[in-house]
């Protein structure tokens, strides 16, 4: 999430008429693009150590690059689940994040003709996140509503000013925000809120045959026990992609939300029909090699559950090693095997070699 969200503030900074005259990410912050290698790659312990190299030395030259900065800091802090110190961190900040003092006019000697905030998007999300984290649930809440106003503002000043290439970015921002209240209403099930928001998305971007929003409108009717409504939604993302002959990503998102009727009713044979075609199309999908094994556990096969996460792990390990897959196979072994706690060891040490920083390794519940 938060390296998209990263690369599209740097394809605003680049896109943007006054900042074309640099050539790379590095000519607009200190070693930005080894940062963003870092936080792709997931080495968030090597981003806290070069951020606190460059603050050492002075290297940072400009207040957006202390911004940019203090950004990935936060980010790789709550990474590594170090919640409170990166509070502490955004408290660090003089004032809040609409200030004048983090404007770019503010400071015609570094940014001549330049104005707006520099504050990048990624702060302002992590600043809305953090509290969360702390268990202030409403906190998060209030920073998040106030983050989609900010933003829907910024649509509207965009349009009135016809900047069709700032608009498309913020009604992306406006999107994520939108998937951040979701997921934190759900997690508390309040799956009507739910659905008034994504319903305001759908209806506020007039993309009424969007397959995503689509899809996850048919996921919440769902979670609300509404399944003739999420069938007929489903069924509706099948048409649409049906009818621009549509890629292998959206396909999939067909096949899984049938399996996902397949699962509600039980039928598992068929969910598991539907999550083989996912893979053939893209043996990368691990939301359906996930969601395969479960199946295959449900229908009491276990051996081959626990074989098609492990073969998951060992072709695919950058994209398979996630928390979930690896407490589903842990509960596998559990079911499976006597010497279960010997089995997980292994696997244990294998992550520790190959996971990123933020790898929960508690997940293998040895």
């Amino acid at each position: 999430m938060d390296t998209v969200d990263e690369a599209e503030e740097h394809q605003t900074l680049t896109s943007d008429p006054l900042t074309n005259q640099f050539g790379s990410l590095n000519d607009l912050c200190h070693e930005l693009s080894s940062l963003q290698d870092l936080a792709c790659r997931g080495s968030w312990r090597s981003i806290l150590d070069k951020v606190a190299r460059a603050r050492k030395l002075s290297l940072l030259s400009k207040p957006h690059e202390h911004l940019t900065y203090l950004s990935y800091n936060l980010l790789a802090l709550t990474k590594l689940r170090r919640f409170s110190d990166a509070s502490a961190e955004l408290d660090s900040l003089e004032d809040d994040l609409d200030s004048s003092q983090y404007n770019y006019q503010s400071y015609p000697q570094h940014y001549p003709n330049r104005s707006g905030s520099m504050v990048p998007f990624a702060l302002r999300w992590l600043h809305a996140e953090l509290p969360s984290k702390l268990g202030k649930r409403q906190e998060t809440l209030d920073r998040f509503y106030l983050l989609l106003d900010l933003v829907r503002t910024k649509l509207t000043d965009n349009e009135s000013k016809n900047l069709s290439v700032s608009d498309e970015l913020w009604r992306k921002r406006e999107c994520f925000v939108i998937n951040s209240l979701i997921s934190h209403h759900l997690s508390n099930k309040e799956f009507g809120v739910c659905l008034n928001l994504v319903n305001d998305l759908i209806n506020r971007s007039g993309d009424t045959k969007n397959p995503v929003l689509l899809s996850k409108l048919g996921f919440i009717q769902m979670q609300i026990g509404d399944l003739e409504r999420a069938k007929a939604t489903f069924d509706m993302i099948e048409g649409l992609v049906k009818e621009g002959k549509g890629e292998v990503e959206l396909r999939n998102l067909v096949s899984r939300n049938k399996a996902l009727i397949y699962l509600v009713g039980k039928d598992y044979v068929s969910a598991v029909r539907e999550y083989d075609e996912c893979v053939e199309r893209d043996g990368s999908d691990v939301v359906a090699i996930n969601n395969k094994a479960i199946c295959l556990m449900y229908l009491r096969d276990l051996s081959d559950s626990i074989k098609v996460l492990e073969s998951a792990l060992e072709s695919i390990p950058t994209v398979a090693l996630n928390e979930t897959l690896v407490v589903n196979l842990c509960s596998m072994y559990e079911l499976a095997y006597v010497n279960h706690s010997d089995i997980k060891r292994t696997l244990s040490n294998w992550i520790a070699r190959v996971a990123p920083d933020d790898f929960d390794s508690s997940s293998t519940r040895i």
